[in-house]
């Protein structure tokens, strides 16, 4: 087995496929490391290939017209990164940039090629509609976030959706990504504390009360 051949397996998106398909994927795709800190894109770039994170972790924003950066959402490992908005343009139109957060591998396909070879023959399109639901289900979370959370309500959502990265981050990054002051950060954690909803062990975060955490963001 390639090497290429083996990043693909690991992905879920193409778990239905036997060798044979694999290995045709392989044909028309490529494997791309990125080092921390490096750009796979920027807004309103356009590609003829679609991207999937194999192993790393990707940072997706935008810049508002002050240049300030506005933080939208991360990708995993085992995720497309691509931002589809259709499965019949033959290019891909990126919305936002994505900076790697750590050290990355990429796969790197083909867009054309894999509609020839297995949309057109109604193959992995089920794995491309959950992708898109999923993107969308980002976009609801990015919009609660900025437009409907307040303080509270928003590190109460990060703490229960992502609470590995809260805990990787340093304060003054969550705040910034959040969209608060650090003294705000503080203050809503200590309150959280307080109400035995967490557990604070120097930096690290646990959560005692599942339940009274996401209360807080479904307005329960």
């Amino acid at each position: 087995m390639t090497a290429k051949l083996a990043y693909i397996k690991e992905l879920k998106f193409f778990e239905s496929l036997n060798d044979e398909q694999l290995e045709t994927v392989g044909s028309f795709s490529n494997i791309i490391k990125y080092p921390k800190n490096s750009i796979l894109y920027y807004e309103n770039e356009t590609f003829n290939k679609i991207f999937f994170l194999v192993h790393g972790l990707l940072k997706v924003y935008k810049i508002d017209k002050y240049d300030n950066e506005i933080f939208l959402y991360h990708i995993h490992a085992n995720s497309l990164i691509s931002e589809l908005t259709t499965l019949d343009n033959n290019h891909i139109h990126c919305f936002s940039n994505a900076e790697f957060m750590e050290d990355s591998t990429i796969l790197e396909v083909d867009f054309c090629e894999l509609k020839k070879h297995f949309l057109s023959k109604n193959l992995l399109n089920n794995e491309f509609i959950n992708e898109i639901l999923l993107k969308t289900s980002q976009l609801h979370c990015v919009v609660n976030r900025e437009l409907v959370f307040d303080a509270t309500a928003k590190v109460a959502f990060m703490l229960s959706d992502d609470l590995k990265m809260f805990n990787s981050l340093k304060r003054q990054e969550v705040s910034f990504m959040l969209h608060i002051q650090p003294e705000t950060l503080s203050r809503v954690l200590k309150k959280l504390k307080r109400s035995n909803i967490i557990e604070i062990d120097n930096t690290d975060i646990s959560v005692l009360d599942t339940k009274a955490l996401e209360a807080i963001y479904k307005g329960e």
